[in-house]
């Protein structure tokens, strides 16, 4: 067996692993990491920037939402259902994490300031521009993946500053001694066991976004059938497993719902054109949310999980599509942008002919309804009393605000099957504002930490999309807190 022994191991180099250890080997400790895959960074390579408040970008143009003031939205949201301690702590520091990346080569877009809603939801579903869209090396606009540029820079510093990641080296069991963490097993890409000695250990896995199985048991949903969340290979909750076995205290094991059709990074451009605010049925027919909310993710996500099969179907008419088509979709988004329709009809042709079940286009809604399987009964009594509303203008049932009323009744028409998705699980360990783990009696099991989405039981019930960038912005202040922490700790004795 081959002994290693540092002042820190970090169980896994995703966004908060490598932040935990780029902050500790400044902090003048001698760090691990442990990485099971081949290459650093984790989900965050597919995202876009993280969360900050108070940060130049935002004074820039003219944007004065404090940490305090935001700190009270996030609190409010939730419903106080969160550590205010480590919201706080978190909040008040990350514009200076924005700051240090800056340092490391890191360049970020300015915030948007706003999202087009309708007015009347301004007040609980406009998001505040907190989301630091990282600048993709090379140039480009903002847009999926482009934080692998930070995750990498993040790489680089730790390297420099002395830090050893082992890559495809999966850690395998947290060690104790009296009721301390003292290091980790783990087993490399040869199957040969590695043992690191160490006065902390920090578990930075990613939740269980992989494990369909552990999703199932402590969420209920099912992969593949009313759930289609991304699936970052490996993610499997190795790190909650092993702090529970430890001991650690466990906290609900939840997931940031959003909404999206599956295998939606093949058929992007679909996903991001049928994000309509027209007309939305379930598979009873039936309209079942005020549909210009599809702007919010999560706040759909909720709505589509209540429907029969979790499942919830936007559909267009041509006339819609050409509309969209001259004049760019209703809602855009950094995500998709507002290119989506450019290739509609050989995007859906494309789509159905390589056999994609969840698109589909008739020439009548009653073909419509039989190709989606939809309730043709109901779906074409829903579609004549929503076309009368159209026709007055008036959203007689949610109050949907009339620029968004647009009848469908010329053909081809168009739907697309969306159901619940995630980005991944969230919490399974608890933790202090300080990260500490603890047990289930809230006492701190001494040595242990966890950061990252294996411990993140901050969004209540529902990620608050109102102050977007959340998950990656605490992923990376909780692995800076944890290595002050540990910091503090060691250096201090």
């Amino acid at each position: 067996m081959k002994k290693l022994e540092a002042d820190v191991v970090v169980v896994a180099a995703g966004l908060s692993g490598l932040a935990a250890i780029a902050q500790a080997a400044e902090n003048g400790l001698s760090v691990i990491g442990l990485e099971k895959s081949s290459n650093t960074g984790g989900a965050a390579n597919m995202g876009m920037g993280p969360f900050a408040v108070g940060t130049k970008y935002q004074r820039m143009q003219a944007y004065d939402l404090t940490p305090g003031e935001a700190f009270r939205q996030h609190m409010n949201f939730v419903h106080w259902n969160a550590d205010a301690r480590l919201v706080r702590d978190y909040y008040f520091r990350s514009a200076e994490t924005i700051e240090w990346l800056e340092g490391m080569g890191v360049e970020f877009f300015p915030p948007a300031l706003t999202y087009p809603v309708p007015e009347r939801m301004r007040a609980y579903a406009s998001p505040f521009p907190t989301a630091h869209c990282v600048k993709p090396e090379g140039g480009g606009m903002p847009g999926p993946r482009c934080a692998a540029t930070m995750t990498k820079r993040l790489t680089e510093r730790a390297a420099e500053l002395g830090a050893e990641i082992l890559l495809n080296t999966a850690a395998k069991k947290i060690l104790m001694e009296n009721g301390r963490a003292v290091g980790v097993l783990a087993v490399d890409q040869d199957g040969a066991e590695i043992k690191v000695q160490a006065k902390a250990v920090v578990i930075a896995t990613g939740g269980a976004g992989d494990n369909p199985d552990m999703i199932r048991e402590h969420m209920g949903y099912e992969w593949g059938k009313d759930l289609f969340s991304f699936r970052i290979p490996g993610v499997q909750g190795d790190g909650i497993r092993m702090a529970w076995e430890a001991g650690a205290g466990h906290t609900p094991l939840t997931m940031e719902l959003m909404y999206q059709c599956p295998d939606n990074m093949n058929v992007f451009s679909l996903d991001g054109a049928f994000r309509a605010p027209d007309l939305w049925v379930n598979l009873d027919g039936e309209r079942f949310f005020e549909e210009a909310t599809c702007i919010n993710s999560t706040f759909t996500g909720n709505a589509i999980k209540r429907q029969p099969g979790g499942c919830g179907i936007s559909v267009l008419d041509s006339a819609l599509v050409k509309k969209y088509t001259k004049k760019g979709p209703a809602f855009v988004d950094h995500v998709h942008g507002f290119r989506c329709f450019d290739n509609f009809d050989a995007d859906v042709e494309k789509a159905i002919s390589e056999g994609y079940q969840y698109v589909f286009k008739a020439d009548t809604l009653e073909e419509l309804a039989e190709q989606a399987g939809i309730d043709k009964e109901r779906f074409l009594a829903t579609v004549e009393e929503y076309n009368d509303m159209c026709d007055e203008h008036t959203d007689s049932y949610f109050e949907k605000e009339g620029r968004y009323l647009t009848p469908i009744r010329k053909g081809p028409f168009y739907a697309l099957k969306f159901y619940i998705g995630a980005y991944g699980t969230l919490g399974g360990i608890r933790i202090n504002h300080r990260t500490e783990v603890l047990d289930n009696d809230g006492h701190v099991i001494t040595g242990l930490y966890a950061i990252g989405t294996d411990s993140c039981s901050i969004f209540g019930d529902t990620y608050p999309f109102t102050l977007g960038g959340n998950t990656m912005g605490y992923c990376l202040n909780t692995g800076r807190i944890a290595a002050d922490t540990i910091a503090d700790t060691l250096l201090g004795e």
